[in-house]
């Protein structure tokens, strides 16, 4: 589920749409304090991904925007973007030395270092939606 976003794309948007939910209103944004990270330091991702990271010996980044039913996981690679769509219901989370996002056998490591630091508000903020998502979803 993994897109290259660099230009607009319809069908593209309209399956984020459809897997993810569109993306907030200008109002619920700002009652959440904002929807997207700030970049991060990717550190390792699982060989399905090893493409579409840089070869060379540059640096990895990549942010997180939230959704109503899940998120986007945005990587850059030089001049081309990549969006990871992740619903919330397959959406696994570690924080270990690295903080890492998984799901369906695919995964990306970021590193816990300033840029990780400055975005530890949003970190609680989609741990709060995936338990108000899970809650949904809950049998008893």
């Amino acid at each position: 589920m993994i897109h290259d976003t660099t230009y607009t794309n319809k069908e593209v948007s309209v399956f984020f749409n459809d897997l993810l939910g569109k993306p907030f209103s200008i109002i619920k944004s700002l009652k959440l304090g904002g929807v997207g990270s700030k970049r991060m330091m990717i550190s390792q991702v699982s060989p399905g991904f090893s493409t579409i990271m840089n070869t060379v010996s540059d640096i990895n980044y990549g942010n997180i925007e939230l959704r109503e039913k899940g998120i986007l996981v945005h990587i850059n690679k030089g001049l081309k973007n990549f969006s990871w769509a992740i619903p919330f219901y397959q959406l696994h989370i570690y924080n270990t030395d690295t903080f890492s996002i998984h799901t369906q056998g695919n995964f990306v490591k970021f590193t816990k270092n300033k840029l990780f630091r400055e975005n530890k508000k949003f970190l609680g903020k989609l741990v709060d939606l995936k338990i108000e998502n899970n809650k949904l979803y809950e049998l008893y």
